[in-house]
């Protein structure tokens, strides 16, 4: 059984206990043994199973409301200990349509929330590009206006969700000013003439990922979200947002690493005493608990601050998943390791573990690109302190 002592400290509120008692309970019964051999297929179910458990709901807020980060964390470090294609199948339920959360109008938010909050459609995030990954200012793909309509040109890659979203959160180059000004964004529905998937991509943990390819594929001006020329300014509002949760998932990770280590110490022997007794053993399960507790804390500390009303918590965001997923590889290799050879065996959880945090490193923000992040942030705080 999983640490639970964690929620009883100040930054939850007692609805976030009970949502993290029924989630707990939920994915209990409901994410045992999920066939991850058609990735596509699980995607599919894992959503639909979501929708209809209620979960799927907090992945976007409709007019009036605003997301919860801290539910959001708790949700994502409760299906990533249990299943990681779960957790993936939720996030992404919330990072495809985080923009029209944020910045969509109200016809944008009444035709596509209630179908994602429900799972009754699949959403994905297309901004990451060829020449593009950190460096979003870099983006070529271009979005021409043509009266009513933009025209699309341009590849996306490395797309979550890619071949199976019914809707995606597009970035495109509109030309309002060069590099970072010149970005917008847009609502594109699958299934558009000049949209296609040009290449599934197979990665260590499978997910659904693809590249995309827009070859004069029109869109209605009315497909924009914001103003023209917002587009950067919306991507790193959503990945303020769910940058947090991108460490809470790799604190699932952990955690279910450090229980899965706890069972193995405790009940195997080495020379008639349980592996446990052993001091190096010991030291290795010290940091193990020591990292969970330090990345929950950092964790819980962004969500806390931006529900709390923080404008942006870029800094306090970077840290949390540098530290969570940087920790969570370690934490994982010393479980495998103390597995033995059970821990590099195909169809172990460990071993499973062991695939599914490494592109949590990379994804949404690599790790060095989140020092240089946390440097300048601190950098600049100091110099307007002075």
């Amino acid at each position: 059984m999983a640490d639970r002592t964690f929620l009883s400290w100040p930054f939850f509120e007692d609805r976030h206990r009970e949502l993290a008692s029924e989630l707990e309970a939920w994915a209990s019964s409901n994410l045992a043994g999920i066939d991850h051999s058609d990735t596509d297929a699980a995607c599919r179910s894992l959503v639909a199973a979501l929708g209809a458990g209620g979960w799927a709901r907090h992945s976007g807020a409709e007019t009036g409301e605003k997301l919860d980060v801290r539910s959001l964390c708790l949700i994502r470090e409760t299906l990533a200990r249990h299943d990681g294609l779960a957790d993936f199948a939720f996030a992404m339920q919330g990072l495809g349509t985080g923009a029209i959360s944020l910045f969509g109008s109200e016809a944008q938010q009444a035709e596509w929330l209630p179908l994602t909050r429900s799972g009754k459609a699949i959403s994905a995030f297309a901004l990451t590009e060829p020449q593009s990954g950190s460096d979003v200012a870099n983006s070529t793909m271009t979005a021409r206006q043509e009266g009513d309509h933009y025209v699309l040109n341009g590849e996306k890659t490395w797309i979550s969700n890619g071949g199976i979203a019914d809707v995606y959160t597009l970035f495109a180059r509109t030309g309002e000013a060069p590099g970072a000004k010149g970005l917008s964004a847009f609502v594109v529905p699958a299934g558009l003439p000049g949209f296609e998937v040009v290449e599934r991509q197979e990665v260590i943990a499978p997910h659904p990922l693809a590249t995309l390819r827009f070859t004069d594929c029109r869109i209605p001006a009315s497909a924009m979200l914001g103003a023209p020329g917002h587009g950067f300014k919306i991507a790193m509002s959503v990945l303020d947002v769910f940058r947090s949760t991108v460490a809470a998932a790799a604190l699932g990770f952990a955690r279910r690493a450090l229980d899965e280590t706890l069972a193995r110490v405790s009940s195997r022997t080495v020379q008639g005493a349980p592996l446990f007794e052993l001091q190096m053993v010991q030291g290795h399960i010290a940091d193990m608990a020591l990292d969970v507790d330090a990345a929950a804390l950092l964790v819980y500390r962004a969500a806390w601050a931006k529900d709390s009303g923080a404008a942006r918590v870029t800094r306090e965001a970077a840290m949390a998943k540098l530290f969570s997923t940087d920790q969570a590889q370690q934490v994982i290799d010393k479980a495998v390791q103390l597995h033995g050879g059970d821990g590099v065996r195909r169809g172990q959880k460990v071993e499973e573990l062991y695939r599914d945090i490494r592109a949590l490193r990379i994804y949404e923000g690599a790790s060095d690109v989140q020092r240089v992040v946390i440097a300048r942030q601190t950098l600049g705080a100091f110099q307007g302190g002075k």
